[in-house]
């Protein structure tokens, strides 16, 4: 575009392939790669395509609640109910059909009680700004266990296995491609599409890059985080959803810790707990990298203990190399000067 000056205004950055192949994104890529030629060697039952397949199925159910996650970190808030919000949703669905309420009216119930909790959250936070995020999730995640605890106590609400389309809603498959692992690629795809390719995305980004400085452009920044914080309970519940198709009943202790392991991926995939950073194909790289990992060391019969110090460890060094490559770059500056 030229100006009256005649000096032409350059709205976007030339293409680079320096800066394209230095993404984020493609560093995952490696990891994911070279997570899979090291499973591959470590066990010969690893390299099927259908045991892949069925391998998603042990992870992709807390990877919902990792899709709404991204958007909760975009806007630098953070959610650390999520866990008890999809044991409570879970809870809520397995009473309703014990009730003799027709399963799919049960799925209702439990996807708007998730949907219910994450405006409670949305609510506590738009009314009261000056609140820290973590430390109202914190008493929502105790108060929802606590509720769901309080329901069921010791024993556990099944009889949910009665119902075999709902039990294939886990465990189903269309050819060797389990039903679950198609809703989640749509799931993701309309996710990664809202946060890239729409107005309501660009306004995350311009949230948790200045909150101030959107609302002085006429954001509406509460209405906002309350949409989101809502969208997570909801996906929540959707956890809740194939928990309860997996196991065939519920209990008060299921979804433990699945906030972090939610929150982990999402940090992984590139997102900043700063907010306004990231790119939603990293959270969704992330979630394969980590689950496969998971697998294959399942495969050569690690303990569970060493997964999560190898996975930890993963986490640290994958989450330290942008720093180690800036201060690279910067020395390398430095020394050119």
């Amino acid at each position: 575009m030229a100006g009256k000056s005649g000096r032409e205004i350059i709205a976007e950055q030339p293409f680079s392939w320096k800066t394209f192949f230095f993404k984020w994104e493609w560093f995952l890529v490696l990891i994911f790669i070279l997570i899979n030629i090291m499973n591959a060697n470590l066990s010969p039952y690893y390299a099927s395509v259908s045991g892949l397949f069925t391998a998603t199925n042990s992870f992709l159910e807390k990877a919902f609640i990792a899709l709404p996650m991204a958007y909760i970190l975009v806007l630098g808030d953070m959610d650390i109910s999520v866990g008890s919000i999809a044991c409570i949703s879970a809870v809520s669905l397995a009473l309703a059909y014990n009730a003799g309420i027709p399963m799919a009216a049960c799925i209702v119930v439990c996807l708007l009680v998730g949907t219910l909790c994450g405006l409670i959250n949305g609510l506590i936070m738009t009314k009261f700004t000056e609140l820290a995020p973590m430390i109202v999730t914190l008493g929502t995640q105790i108060l929802y266990r606590g509720i769901a605890e309080g329901i069921l106590g010791d024993t556990s609400s099944g009889g949910l296995t009665a119902v075999k389309w709902f039990s294939n809603l886990y465990w189903g498959k269309i050819g060797v491609v389990p039903i679950m692992f198609i809703v989640f690629i749509i799931c993701a795809c309309a996710f990664g599409f809202v946060l890239h390719k729409t107005v309501f995305g660009r306004w995350l980004y311009a949230i948790g890059s200045n909150k101030t400085a959107a609302e002085y452009a006429g954001i509406e920044v509460q209405k906002i985080r309350l949409i989101v914080f809502v969208l997570t309970g909801l996906f929540s519940a959707v956890t809740g959803v194939f928990l309860a198709a997996r196991m065939g009943s519920t209990k008060s202790d299921i979804a433990t810790s699945y906030e972090m392991e939610a929150i982990s991926m999402a940090v992984l995939g590139g997102f900043s707990t700063n907010g306004g950073k990231g790119n939603f194909i990293g959270v969704v790289l992330a979630i394969f990298i980590v689950g496969f990992l998971r697998y294959g060391l399942g495969l050569i019969n690690v303990p569970a203990q060493a997964m999560l110090v190898i996975i930890g460890l993963l986490l640290i060094i994958t989450v330290m190399a942008p720093n180690i490559k800036n201060q690279i770059q910067y020395s390398m500056k430095k020394k050119n000067k």
